[in-house]
């Protein structure tokens, strides 16, 4: 019996062992398996490229080349120095991979990388391109494989590097719509929510959520020569993008032998900048809201592997997409399922299958387009390119050295047919609802040198643009278009100051980019009133509060006694507002801002310094520096984390801001700022925060746009070279 029960326990521990052993290959398996299974290593190229990189006293970038292709190289090498943590993100979402990276939400990034079929689109369109835009294309790809490969330490992931041309495509095609707001049909779709038909837009009422928190602001100007009082022409971009991450500013200047000069900024990810100036002409961009996607429901047969088009049943184009999901030190792979019909992508939920078509869907043409109008040398160039309709949304506001100034409400809207309801859900059996064409250009809502001598977008209606004499009217464009009528309270300000008499020079301009006051319009009045409004009788941390707000100067400078309440007040209402949804009740409001100040600062009146702040860090290039300007104001500090202490560590904003003059007889002259400095991601860097003192006092720094004052005032150069591989 014993030598019995001993044999079992042997054959147990045996057992255990093994399953130990399986179990323990299994999570190795779920540790290592992706980087073996992910898409095949680019061909390395083989071309030879050589960039010479010039870093002035803020660590900016000045990247030279014999060619584009030679500039492009020194783009891709110097900004991986500055954040290749960053970089490397971006190509794991081209490469359907970011959930290895980020977990969850990495992994929504790739099933939309297979849903909107973003790599497809590049594989079939990338030979479309212009053999020029290609070669730029390689060559990014070239200077991103070359760093990686002198700096394997720092590679998130297994087999990542090297890239090519195609995989720098893909990301543009993967991006380039939520600039206009898929997020807000995908995300409800996916998620069931019911999309209730959008009753218009209106002046003060909602519209449908059609932008992405990370797009939530921007303001744009541009002043004529017979406006400014000193016959200077002035272009101002104030984009408010995230402070870091896949859509955070990377500014530099560029020049080759082959006529490409620019000085501006431009995403990770990409080979040219997308907004600034050249030595001709300038732009900058607002986010816009025009109606560009359209949602059906579809039909589906009794088994529901068919849909039904103008009486015909169609098989649902199906396939499966495996997702990377990191948990921990393990990637578990997670399939879905994603599914097409001839309007688009469809999305299943609990209320069935429904499809949705957008402008610029299946187009690479945008790459292009911003090519080529780095190039532009004179307006007509630079509208005709914007006239292809390839960059498919946002607000253009021009300025050059000739004196004209633009804005082009650009927008790839669909051409459809009136009468039907294209801001609902759409019948998805019937064919003379997919629209195959785009409204021409000349259609779309623009301004070309006005008579008030300005224009500017706020990201609002661009029926408000160039002060009251000169604007448009609502009823010149169709509503089946779905331009947005909405107001900003930054739009009712811009409006207000800017068509007050007399000239806007230098002084006056930065006066209204930096002003931080606000209008009792629109959301503002609703929820302002809505306080003087409350009952607070026995609620002395109400009373207190409510008395405070009624004596509010309305601005967020920083010296008012009620800026700090005003400002967490505000906040949660501009979201609503802008993503059309019902207010916060007044009371609620009031009291979640005045229980946050109470708690960590003990009282209800500290000053908005002491609570708005400008934090990067760790590392011995930290900083921890006052803020100013609210959620919705001129002077943007837009959105925050609220850090343990209390404190608003802001995180979106004004983040590239660049003023750049024409003056009669002269060269270009232009100065801009950022929030921390060149190398947001390098905490040993001393250009991890040196703008920021600047930033905060509402300064800028010199843009060093020629080469003779890049190297005058260069701290740093090097030669960057790529050689072939014999094989």
């Amino acid at each position: 019996m014993d030598a019995d029960r001993g044999t079992w326990r042997r054959w147990v521990y045996r057992s255990l062992a093994a399953l130990g052993i399986v179990a323990l290959a299994a999570i190795i398996g779920l540790m290592v398996w992706e980087p073996f299974v992910a898409r095949p290593a680019a061909p390395i190229t083989a071309r030879a490229y050589k960039a010479d990189i010039v870093r002035d006293e803020w660590g900016v970038p000045h990247i030279y080349g014999k060619t584009d292709a030679d500039v492009a190289y020194g783009v891709a090498r110097a900004h991986a120095e500055d954040d290749f943590f960053t970089l490397q993100d971006v190509v794991a979402m081209t490469r359907g991979r970011y959930g290895a990276i980020k977990g969850e939400e990495g992994a929504m990034f790739d099933y939309v990388l297979a849903l909107l079929d973003a790599r497809g689109t590049a594989e079939r369109e990338y030979e479309t391109l212009a053999p020029r835009t290609r070669t730029v294309l390689e060559a990014y790809a070239a200077g991103l494989n070359d760093y990686a490969a002198a700096h394997p330490g720092e590679v998130k992931l297994g087999n990542l590097f090297p890239v090519d041309g195609e995989d720098i495509a893909t990301g543009f095609a993967l991006r380039q719509p939520f600039f206009f707001g898929l997020n807000g049909v995908v995300g409800p779709l996916a998620s069931g929510e019911t999309l209730l038909p959008d009753p218009g837009p209106t002046l003060n009422g909602p519209l449908p959520d059609r932008e992405a928190a990370e797009n939530a602001g921007s303001n744009a100007f541009a002043i004529a020569p017979e406006r400014s009082g000193d016959g200077v022409t002035r272009l101002v971009s104030n984009s408010h993008q995230p402070f870091w991450g896949g859509v955070a500013w990377y500014e530099l200047v560029v020049e080759s032998e082959e006529g490409w000069h620019f000085a501006g900024a431009t995403f990770p990810g990409s080979p040219f900048p997308f907004l600034g100036h050249n030595r001709d002409l300038g732009w900058t961009n607002t986010v816009n809201q025009p109606d560009m996607i359209d949602v059906y429901k579809l039909v589906l047969d009794d088994k529901g592997e068919n849909y039904r088009l103008d009486g015909k049943w169609l098989p649902l184009e199906r396939s499966e997409v495996r997702l990377p999901v990191r948990f921990g030190p393990v990637v578990l792979p997670v399939t879905r399922e994603v599914l097409r019909s001839v309007h688009g992508p469809v999305v299943r939920n609990e209320q069935g299958l429904f499809a949705f078509r957008y402008g610029g869907m299946g187009s690479l043409a945008t790459l292009d387009a911003y090519y080529d109008i780095n190039k532009a040398t004179t307006y007509d160039e630079w509208q005709a390119i914007l006239a292809r309709l390839a960059i498919p949304s946002t607000n253009f506001i021009y300025a050059d050295k000739s004196g004209t100034i633009a804005y082009w409400y650009n927008a790839a809207i669909p051409q459809r047919q009136s009468g039907p309801d294209w801001r609902g859900i759409l019948p998805g059996d019937r064919g003379d609802l997919i629209w195959n064409a785009l409204v021409p250009f000349e259609s779309l809502p623009h301004y070309v040198n006005p008579s008030s001598g300005f224009v500017f977008n706020a990201n609002n209606t661009p029926f408000v643009a160039a002060g009251k004499a000169s604007d448009l009217s609502p009823g010149s464009v169709p509503p089946e278009m779905g331009v947005e009528l909405k107001m900003t309270n930054r739009a009712y300000r811009g409006a207000k100051l800017l068509d007050e008499p007399g000239p806007i020079g230098r002084a006056r301009l930065e006066a209204i980019k930096y002003d931080t006051g606000w209008e009792r319009q629109g959301y503002v009045k609703r929820v302002l009133d809505g306080i003087a409004r409350l009952d607070t009788n026995g609620d002395p941390l109400l009373s207190e509060a409510k008395r405070i707000m009624a004596k509010w100067d309305m601005t967020s400078d920083g010296a008012g006694r009620a800026d700090a309440l005003a400002l967490l007040v505000l906040r949660p209402a501009m979201g609503e507002d802008y993503s059309g949804k019902p207010l916060t009740p007044a009371r609620k409001l009031l009291t979640d801002a005045a229980t946050h100040l109470q708690t960590h600062f003990g009282r209800l009146d500290p000053p908005l310094q002491t609570l708005l702040r400008l934090r990067q860090g760790p590392g011995p290039h930290a900083i921890d520096l006052p803020l100013d300007g609210g959620s919705d104001t001129l002077r943007a500090s837009t959105l925050w984390d609220v850090e343990p202490d209390g404190r608003l560590k802001v995180k979106h904003g004004d983040s590239f801001v660049q003023f750049v003059e024409w003056a009669p007889g002269k060269a270009v002259v232009s100065q801009s700022i950022q929030p921390f400095g060149s190398a947001t991601t390098r905490t040993g860097s001393r250009h991890y925060s040196d703008q920021a003192a600047l930033f905060v006092q509402h300064k800028l720094k010199p843009v060093h746009f020629t080469r003779a004052d890049a190297l005058k005032n260069a701290v740093s150069r090097k030669v960057v070279t790529h050689r072939p591989r014999a094989d």
